[in-house]
């Protein structure tokens, strides 16, 4: 992830070396001999002249990319930061900036579109050749966070009928006169412009001389709708080793294909917005040194607020034993640790029924034998902490240490223990069911997240320590 400067003024950035090194030279030229800076910067990567662009002042970054060519800029702007690229390109006139997306890749193309103003957006579309035009509303039409949102339309196909000559020659002239973001698999089709087969560039190099192209590719194609989940795509990545997934309609002709560096992308989103969303917010469209002091408030303070809400119900049980909790001062010690511990325990199992349910390692159906697993789960743990707790009053009392417990310690001690025992099974078996739930309903299981469960956690805990307490010490220390 990139993190910008955002000061009018430039300012070494110890993550970049080479953009702090290189961008006063940067600026120089600028002033001096702006024509020079597509010679003097054709040997960098383009990441790297972005790296530059973000540690500019943002007065000279829109000099900085006009000044090099426009396909070297479509190039720069693939890598810039969006919330950067944005503003550069609502900053340019149409004319200017169509000319510039225009060189990009088609699903670059349409992200970059996708983040600003609808009027922007428009006018420069409308500035856009018709061809690439038809092909970027297409893309638009997607969500985001689907495998059509995500997919690119360059890629490479051949009729299942092509000789390898001819399909050699084919891929010959599209490297030379096109740009294909997706060159190193080859899809055949039929008739209808169906996936049939797919072949790697090698395989069809290394190809007898009249052979025809279904004679070599690969007939298990592995395929996935245009609605798809991002989720689904890179499941399938991962699990296949594919360096692109080409994408199909329904009537299962190609539209696009998902290549691997966008299904890195698309993963770092949803992994950033399910870390977001586990720590009880919601989910940030910018990286945290760009989000505005206004929107951080907005995306933190609802949730804090809920949590804060559930946090009141704790106060209930507290009250409702009042009496108890006067004649036994010493159960008011161990509230911390009975609830922390059920906390600690839903946690543990809402972050790995969250990951499994993630990479498809468990289903919605399989809610009871995840139910079964957490309560064995539960109850073991439950006893490893309820005797580590127990161990705790006792030595406690052995050792008379804050003046210990009384003569009742023993019966404290199993207070303790059986309160713990109930309460990590019962948190156990909350952050476990949490997610299936949410997900049932259709939200992110992540929003099963980690603060709501011991919320839920710490007000049935409280309960249930009171209660054992009342049933244990009545007749004794109450």
């Amino acid at each position: 992830m990139k993190t910008p400067a955002h000061n009018s003024e430039f300012h070494p950035d110890a993550g970049r070396p080479l953009a702090a090194l290189v961008a006063p030279d940067i600026l120089e030229l600028l002033e001096e001999n702006p024509q020079a800076l597509a010679v003097e910067t054709e040997e960098m990567h383009a990441a790297d002249l972005a790296n530059i662009a973000e540690a500019l002042p943002r007065d000279r970054v829109a000099a900085f990319i006009s000044a090099l060519p426009v396909e070297r800029a479509a190039d720069v702007l693939e890598y810039l930061e969006e919330e950067l690229r944005t503003e550069l390109l609502e900053t340019m006139s149409a004319r200017q900036a169509a000319e510039i997306v225009t060189e990009m890749t088609p699903d670059d193309r349409a992200d970059a579109l996708e983040d600003l103003e609808d009027e922007s957006a428009d006018e420069i579309l409308l500035a856009i050749p018709a061809a690439e035009r038809a092909e970027t509303e297409k893309l638009l039409a997607y969500e985001q966070d689907t495998a059509g949102g995500l997919m690119t339309t360059e890629f490479v196909s051949v009729s299942e009928d092509t000789p390898v000559e001819e399909a050699l020659a084919a891929v010959r002239r599209i490297a030379r006169s096109e740009r294909r973001e997706a060159m190193n698999a080859i899809y055949t089709t039929d008739g209808a412009g169906r996936v049939r087969g797919v072949m790697s560039l090698r395989e069809l190099l290394a190809a007898p001389e009249g052979a025809r192209v279904s004679d070599i590719a690969w007939e298990e194609v592995v395929t996935v709708p245009v609605d798809a989940d991002r989720e689904q795509v890179a499941r399938l990545t991962a699990e296949y080793d594919l360096v692109a997934v080409p994408v199909v309609d329904d009537a299962g002709v190609i539209q696009g294909v998902v290549t691997v560096d966008d299904v890195i992308d698309a993963l770092l989103e949803e992994h950033t917005e399910d870390v977001q969303r586990f720590g009880g917010m919601q989910a940030l469209e910018e990286p945290y040194s760009q989000i505005g002091f206004g929107t951080a408030i907005r995306k933190r303070a609802p949730w804090l607020a809920a949590l804060l809400v559930g946090e009141m119900l704790t106060t209930f049980p507290m009250q409702y034993f009042e009496v108890e909790l006067q004649k036994a001062i010493v159960l008011g010690l161990f509230i911390p640790l009975i609830i922390s511990s059920g906390g600690n325990s839903g946690s543990q199992a809402t972050s790995l029924i969250i990951r499994s349910l993630a990479l498809q390692e468990i289903r919605l159906r399989d809610w009871w034998r995840v139910f079964r697993r957490e309560i064995l789960f539960g109850v073991a743990l439950g006893l490893i902490l309820g005797v580590l707790g127990m161990l705790r009053v006792i030595v406690w009392q052995r050792l008379g240490i804050a003046g210990g417990y009384g003569e009742h310690y023993m019966l404290i001690a199993l207070t303790v223990g059986i309160a713990l025992l109930g309460v990590v099974t019962f948190g156990s078996l909350a952050g476990a069911m949490l997610p299936f739930i949410m997900k049932r309903i259709g939200f992110d299981p992540a929003s099963a997240s980690a603060p709501f469960v011991a919320t839920l956690v710490d007000v049935t805990g409280l309960t249930l320590y009171f209660y054992v307490a009342l049933l244990l010490l009545r007749g004794t220390l109450l």
